[in-house]
């Protein structure tokens, strides 16, 4: 009902996946849209947004095609859009196309926006940013609920598996290590980490140990990150409070179908109502078409361990 019509949508979508059809700005293919809501900010009604909901598998061999015959200027964009969001896996599918359809790649080391006029619609694209501690970046999967239902930056995703973290005990020297006065390193190694923001495709899930902890752990658990994060992809849901939880079932399913997982970790608080996650974690390990393994361990609410054991398969 906001949209107008204006169109000022269409020309900064790179992908054309938005048409005016009936006077009205229209999402014409799913397998067209990557899901990074670059869209939203160029409709002055706010008629757009990015919501979660199934649909149909991004394709980038199928997009980059389409762009090609749009010119150089909307290519720059795409690539450019690609870059900006860390869409590792998707810039280099398109790289690789243009590299063997012999089509020149235009330069994406631009600080600043640059449009292209040459008798086509000019696109233009945002400067590309850079987050400190980003060095490997990662992706989110721009389609169903691989990925995030929110173009908010804090859901941007962010792989430092591969950052050395200093221990925070250089920095006070004065120190001592394995005490309380001690500081230990975050074991973290990606974002987000919330269960409905995290994408099965992204990187730092694929082959990976995953810790899937209920929110109030990390609080009661000491030593959550040295013994139980350390060298593992994370998840975190709460079964009484997080909403949709349907979803979270499909999820886990496909980061043990499509991710390759090798174990699966849940997590949980001993009170009855944190049961909810492993029931959550058991019915999709076994609606999955692969086989892994799942513990399940319980945490008092002082911060003991309960309870240690694997789930039956």
């Amino acid at each position: 009902e906001k949209c107008n019509g204006c169109g000022l949508c269409v020309p900064n979508c790179a992908e054309g996946a938005l048409q005016i059809i009936d006077g009205k700005a229209r999402l014409v293919g799913d397998m067209l849209c990557d899901g990074l809501g670059a869209c939203v900010g160029h409709c002055p009604q706010g008629a757009i947004t990015v919501v979660e909901r199934e649909a149909a598998k991004y394709d980038e061999q199928k997009v980059i095609k389409m762009i090609i015959s749009q010119g150089p200027a909307v290519i720059r964009a795409h690539l450019g859009h690609l870059k900006e969001h860390d869409q590792s896996l998707y810039l280099s599918q398109a790289l690789d196309y243009l590299k063997k359809t012999g089509i020149e790649i235009p330069p994406l080391d631009k600080q600043t926006s640059k449009q292209e006029k040459s008798g086509e619609e000019t696109a233009t694209y945002a400067p590309f940013s850079h987050t400190p501690g980003h060095d490997d970046p990662s992706f989110p999967h721009p389609a169903s609920f691989h990925a995030s239902d929110s173009a908010c930056p804090g859901s941007r995703m962010m792989d430092f598996s591969k950052k050395q973290v200093p221990a925070l005990d250089s920095l006070h020297p004065d120190s001592a290590k394995d005490t309380e006065e001690g500081r230990r390193p975050s074991h973290l190694m990606q974002w987000p980490i919330q269960l409905h923001l995290v994408s099965p495709d992204a990187p730092y899930f694929q082959k990976r140990d995953i810790v899937l902890a209920a929110d109030c752990v990390a609080y009661a658990l000491g030593d959550f990150h040295k013994d139980y994060l350390k060298g593992k992809s994370l998840a975190i849901a709460c079964p009484k409070l997080d909403s949709h939880q349907e979803v979270y079932t499909a999820k886990i399913t496909a980061l043990i179908d499509e991710a390759h997982i090798n174990t699966l970790t849940v997590i949980i608080m001993q009170v009855p109502c944190c049961r909810g996650l492993v029931q959550i974690a058991h019915a999709a390990a076994q609606s999955a078409s692969r086989t892994v393994p799942v513990k399940m361990i319980v945490v008092g609410i002082q911060g003991d361990i309960q309870e240690e054991s694997w789930l039956p398969a």
